[in-house]
């Protein structure tokens, strides 16, 4: 049974049909918006990671931000087309990852008392790693600045990845949106919860407003009423009363301590949590029972595991977090990329099946890859792939150049082997089941093990920019792009225009807060409590490649990736036998592989309640229209409620904290 068969498949790919014209949604107003996330959100944002914790505004600033502007369009009686919205949404998200944001801890790193505990501080002034940080005596002579010679060659590198990154935007996760949705024709459902929302937002500016825009209205009232208990209160109460009220255990209720004893090496849980619910709504239902299945079958798995003493780094003292590191080194690591492979296998395998077929029976067509359309603003895929080629050998040659003395034959494996595979697997993946595959501490086995097979000995590897990518996560936007009927031109301008104002903003306050009081301190009260803990963290991983041991030594074991693969494509085999969903599949390794396994529960009650009310209620073909728009409009109200809590609890710890 080939994903060409499944109904279901059909039925989420036409829950948004693709627009017939495409629009510019660049313009003028977009650059006032690029200007305004810059020096207005990044700031917020990088100040918040160091007061509160929060790593960054995420979707709450990209609502505000696009809902801020609509506004003021509204008051100049002039109207945001869509198209302009989503340009405004897409650029949020890029504006926020502040790229010099890292050297702030950076130059924590280098002088720590982890670093001198661990005798690294030597190691960091090595002339060879000028390009890592300047020396601990350096830093003291010159103070609190980046402006200074010896930050030059940190700055440089990251302008350089930058300006690397945003050509590399377009190579080969643009070539897997192609080849998944343009021929295998995979439905993407988490695709239209980005675009309805600027669709609907767009429609709230029209004198008759859409049934789209009722549905998002609805699920950001429902957004803001439950970000009011979850994260207003906390925030409100933690900056008036200096501890925070929790109505709703954040971020999970822990039981894994409590369960130890009948579930050993379980991480037990329970996310309470309304979005999750809503998103189970979303994404397709035979894909969300495949994760509860994976996630129950943890219960009976990992036990047994443990007892034949696979799962041995686990102890009875260790919660949820730690849990899931020790099961990953133990076994979990090698088996997701187990499943990675069969995932990539089902996918080339359903598609010589469907070169097999004739067009008329539903054969793929690949022909489909090299036509482009010029209203959609394509670009060649012969581009996309030399633009991937190009990227991976300059990640390469600067890898080469940074850190000679590292074996060759890992970058060009990293760059030319495991990143197609592991991006197809997940192309397919989100297209499939709307989830990521997510292998973790892949990047960080693999240079231990490097290190241990090879020459290398040093440290300065953790910091190069080695060609270890997932591409298959762009695919999901390059299909919001396309949904919004938003011409890709567009994004290509907003790429290369955000990039000048993110890099120029991300510079200029990280120097200013820098400026304002030594990082950490008790200015910056979440940094001087866990910076100390995540630089030993680091520093200790680090360490494994200067010749000191680590677990990770024995993490890749090839019997059980050759199980995992076994067991994938086995699965495949059994559902198409009894012709039950694809999906189930997909699912499953979602569970496995899943960042929450906690949050599983509530998106598997949202997928009941979805299929068995809702649908039939207002009927399936209604439903699935309207759920991806409730999704964006719950997301709209949790971040606008969030938005402002955050500004409560900066404002107040600025006032408290801050020295004058």
């Amino acid at each position: 049974m080939g994903h060409e068969s499944d109904k279901e498949l059909e039925e989420y790919r036409s829950i948004m049909e693709t627009p017939s014209t495409f629009e510019e949604g660049f313009s003028w107003r977009t650059v006032v918006g690029a200007v305004f996330l810059g020096f207005v959100m990044m700031p917020a944002s990088m100040y918040m990671g160091l007061v509160v914790g929060e790593a960054s505004i995420g979707d709450a600033a990209r609502w505000v931000t696009v809902i801020l502007f609509l506004e003021i369009a509204k008051r100049s009686r002039q109207a945001l087309r869509q198209q302009e919205l989503f340009v405004l949404y897409y650029m949020a998200g890029m504006a926020l990852a502040s790229p010099f944001q890292g050297l702030l801890f950076r130059q924590y790193l280098v002088r720590s008392p982890a670093a001198e505990d661990l005798q690294l501080v030597g190691v960091f002034a090595d002339p060879d790693m000028w390009w890592v940080s300047p020396t601990k005596e350096y830093i003291e002579q010159h103070g609190r600045s980046f402006l200074s010679w010896g930050w030059f060659g940190p700055i440089a590198l990251i302008v350089l990845g930058q300006l690397l990154g945003r050509i590399d935007h377009f190579g080969l996760g643009y070539f897997l949106y192609r080849l998944t949705s343009d021929v295998e024709k995979l439905p993407f459902p988490l695709a239209p919860v980005g675009a309805a929302g600027s669709i609907a937002l767009a429609e709230s500016t029209q004198d008759k407003q859409t049934w789209r825009w009722r549905t998002f209205s609805i699920g950001t009232m429902l957004g803001l009423m439950y970000g009011t208990i979850y994260t207003a209160v906390p925030a409100v109460t933690g900056a008036i009363f200096g501890k925070a009220v929790q109505i709703i255990p954040i971020p999970w209720i822990e039981l894994t301590d409590k369960t130890s004893d009948v579930l050993p090496a379980v991480a037990v849980g329970l996310t309470v949590h309304l979005g999750l619910l809503i998103v189970g709504f979303v994404i397709p239902f035979w894909s969300v029972v495949g994760g509860m299945v994976a996630v129950i079958s943890t219960f009976i798995l990992n036990p047994a595991l443990y007892k034949l003493g696979i799962l041995k780094t686990w102890n009875a003292s260790m919660r949820t977090p730690e849990t899931g590191v020790a099961n990953q080194v133990d076994f979990y690591m090698s088996w997701n990329i187990g499943v990675m492979l069969s995932i990539a296998i089902i996918g080339f395998i359903a598609i010589a099946k469907g070169l097999t077929k004739s067009r008329e029976s539903g054969g793929l067509d690949l022909s489909k890859l090299w036509v482009k359309n010029e209203k959609r603003g394509d670009i060649s895929i012969w581009t996309s792939l030399l633009i991937y080629v190009f990227s991976t050998a300059s990640y390469i040659f600067i890898c080469l150049w940074l850190v000679p003395g590292f074996p060759v034959l890992f970058f060009v494996f990293y760059g030319f082997v495991y990143t197609p595979v592991v991006s197809y697997a997940t192309a397919r993946l989100e297209g499939m089941a709307g989830q990521a595959l997510n292998i973790p501490f892949i990047r960080e086995a693999g240079f231990i093990l490097a290190s241990r097979w090879g020459d290398y000995k040093g440290i300065g590897i953790w910091f190069a920019p080695i060609p270890i990518h997932n591409y298959g996560y762009q695919t999901v936007g390059f299909r919001q792009v396309e949904l919004t009927g938003t011409s890709l031109r567009s994004i290509i301008k907003t790429e290369f225009m955000v990039v000048p104002i993110i890099l120029a903003a991300s510079i200029l306050f990280s120097e200013f807060i820098w400026s304002l009081a030594a990082i950490p301190s008790e200015a910056y009260p979440y940094a001087n409590l866990m910076w100390d803990m995540g630089a030993r963290t680091q520093l200790l991983l680090y360490s494994s490649t200067t010749g000191q041991e680590s677990p990770f030594f024995d993490a890749l074991k090839p019997l059980v990736i050759l199980a995992a693969f076994v067991f994938g494509l086995g699965l495949f085999g059994f559902l198409s036998a009894m012709s039950l969903p694809l999906l189930f599949i997909y699912g499953v390794v979602r569970g496995f592989g899943h960042a929450n396994p906690h949050g599983l529960i509530f998106e598997f009650i949202g997928a009941l309640i979805g299929r068995f009310y809702f649908e039939k209620r207002f009927g399936r073909e209604k439903w699935r229209q309207y759920a991806p728009v409730l999704c964006a409009g719950y997301f709209c109200g949790e971040g606008l409620i969030s938005a402002a809590s955050i500004a409560i609890s900066m404002i107040s710890k600025s006032v408290s904290q801050m020295l004058y």
